[in-house]
């Protein structure tokens, strides 16, 4: 019996250890995602996106931009799709899906509402605490990447 005992103690104790590293992974994980969240200028016409959790995931929607200023009420026109175009710019999602962290973060589509363009999938690479380096591509080694500086 006192065999067993030490053996069902053994097994309490990693099963133990073990969810203490998941919950630390998961708090790393999280605690890495803070330094995305926030507001990035981006590299055109004034842009600023806001990324954001949305579920275990980061997103980025738009929130501000110099045609925006002029006129709120700006839709999607050059949407690719249709149905999408009579939206408006404001509150586009353009980031979705994006986890990973400390540095880096793989997700997509992004997307372009000044282009139209769709990126199936992407990084973004914090280069340092206001520069942050964001990748799409439509394909394995067709991509663009732009730099986006924290908004203040």
């Amino acid at each position: 019996m006192e065999r067993s005992g030490r053996r069902g103690q053994c097994a309490l104790a990693t099963a133990a250890a073990l969810v203490v590293a998941l919950t630390a992974a998961a708090s790393a994980g999280q605690a890495g995602d803070k330094a995305l969240i926030g507001r990035w200028h981006t590299e055109r016409e004034g842009g600023v996106v806001e990324i954001h959790r949305c579920g275990e995931a980061l997103c980025g929607r738009v929130v501000d931009g110099v045609r925006l200023r002029v006129n709120p009420d700006q839709r999607d026109v050059r949407n690719p799709d249709r149905a999408q175009r009579s939206r408006k710019v404001l509150g586009v999602r353009v980031l979705n899906g994006f986890s990973g962290g400390p540095g880096r973060w793989k997700g997509g589509p992004l997307y372009d509402p000044e282009t139209g363009n769709l990126a199936g999938s992407g990084t973004l690479t914090l280069a340092d605490p206001d520069t942050l380096k964001v990748q799409g591509c439509i394909a394995m080694f067709l991509c663009k990447t732009q730099t986006w500086r924290r908004a203040r």
